[in-house]
């Protein structure tokens, strides 16, 4: 009779040896490769590790591009968007007052009241469909991506048509990207709104696109004037003539923004930005250079000397970019930087009329036809600051922005990035993705 069972331990046993052969060869040829491997130069070694130092930096850098794309527009670094992140809704942070206001508070702001409460983030993916989706159009055949002017329609009826398209892109950006936000309007969000009684009308205030001219007008509306030329800057701004709606109860308030009727004029927003900074840094002006010169100089020259530290003359362009887009500015913003939608709320207050500046004559007609205001009267187009200096132009912003590096001028793009989006206006420069 065949032993079963010293077959299977025979087995068994051989198995075990198997397998410690093959570990004890498997061992041998590790050993091996180990003192071949010793016996390499020690150049191979270095070049294997900077290969994958390389190949680490690589990625590491693709990390911080796609966390700086998913920021979304007017944000600069990470520290910003945690800081501004902390401002609470009923305690906003808002831009600087206008000059030589008295309560006018220097807060440093990063990103707007309307971002802190809920604005999505703006990712690769979502920009890069924006930049490709087909063209959005109006039922009446308008197209909202590329808007006629009214001088090429000639025609009331079209403006109106091009006005209500405008309307509808806002509200369209609205709808995308600021859905989230808290729909309650406190006093805050219409400081620079402007009212008139006579002709119930609100004016929100967009320095640098037209704002004391529209002032004047808005005087001489109210019977405080009999013509817009005779009022000089000082009594536009600081004359006080005219209320603001934030100087009214909240009841007093939802009134008027629900039966007034309501405009608003923006400008093409980096030209908007080099009108500011030749206005304000180019020209005499203590305020500006006092206030924001020095700290400016101070924090973003080399070498600085004596004199431009004292005085806050002679800020470079360069320079101011550098501060507008510093997620820790020395000092705050500014009325007349600042982003519009950020001094309107477009997306809170429905405006029946938002102008652009590019079209001021056609546009502002309409609308002072469309409130009832006399046929003589009409806005006035001169400068009251500095006229003898050319207007800011395209070709003139051009050359403003080509002392600023590429990465600069897409971040500044990136700054007013929602105001592009929610007014309609096609990216400046070639060179921005």
């Amino acid at each position: 009779m065949v032993d079963v069972g010293a077959l299977i331990r025979t087995y068994y046993i051989r198995t075990i040896l198997c397998r410690i052969m093959l570990w004890m060869k498997l061992r041998m040829e590790m050993d091996s490769l180990w003192i071949r491997l010793r016996r390499m130069p020690r150049a191979f070694w270095f070049i294997l590790l900077f290969g994958v130092g390389v190949a680490l930096l690589f990625l590491h850098i693709e990390i911080l591009s796609e966390m700086f794309l998913q920021q979304g527009p007017g944000m600069s670094s990470p520290q910003q968007s945690k800081e501004g992140l902390q401002a609470a809704e009923a305690n906003p942070v808002s831009p600087m007052q206008h000059p030589n206001v008295e309560e006018s508070k220097q807060k440093a702001t990063t990103v707007s009241q309307e971002q802190d409460i809920g604005t999505p983030q703006i990712t690769k993916r979502q920009r890069k469909l924006l930049k490709t989706s087909p063209q959005i159009t109006h039922s009446k055949n308008v197209s909202l991506t590329s808007l006629p002017s009214f001088s090429a329609e000639g025609s009331r009826s079209n403006l109106s048509s091009i006005l209500e398209a405008r309307k509808q892109v806002m509200k369209n950006m609205c709808a995308k990207y600021k859905s989230g936000i808290s729909r309650t309007i406190t006093p805050d969000h219409v400081k620079y709104i402007y009212v008139e009684e006579k002709y119930k009308v609100l004016y929100c205030e967009v320095p640098k696109s037209g704002c004391s001219n529209w002032k004047r007008t808005l005087i001489v509306l109210s019977g405080k004037a009999s013509n817009p030329d005779s009022l000089n800057h000082e009594q536009v701004h600081y004359g006080g003539y005219l209320k603001t709606l934030n100087r009214f109860n909240q009841k007093e308030i939802m009134h008027r923004l629900q039966t007034y009727k309501k405009f608003m004029f923006v400008r093409e927003p980096l030209d908007r930005v080099v009108s500011a900074y030749r206005d304000k840094f180019e020209n005499p002006n203590d305020y500006y250079h006092n206030l924001f010169g020095k700290p400016i100089i101070s924090k973003y020259r080399v070498a600085p000397s004596a004199e431009a530290l004292k005085t806050g003359n002679g800020v470079t362009f360069k320079e101011f970019v550098q501060y507008l887009l510093d997620g820790h500015r020395p000092v705050g913003m500014d009325i007349h930087w600042e982003q519009m939608n950020k001094l309107c709320h477009p997306c809170l207050i429905d405006y029946d009329l938002i102008g652009k500046f590019e079209n001021m004559g056609e546009e502002s007609n309409f609308l002072l036809r469309m409130i009832g205001a006399p046929d003589s009267l009409k806005l006035p187009s001169f400068k009251d600051r500095n006229p003898k200096d050319v207007r800011t132009s395209k070709e003139i912003t051009e050359r403003y922005f080509s002392q600023v590096s590429l990465m600069e001028r897409q971040r500044a793009y990136d700054f007013y990035y929602m105001d592009y989006l929610m007014f309609n206006y096609s990216k400046p420069f070639n060179d921005l993705y």
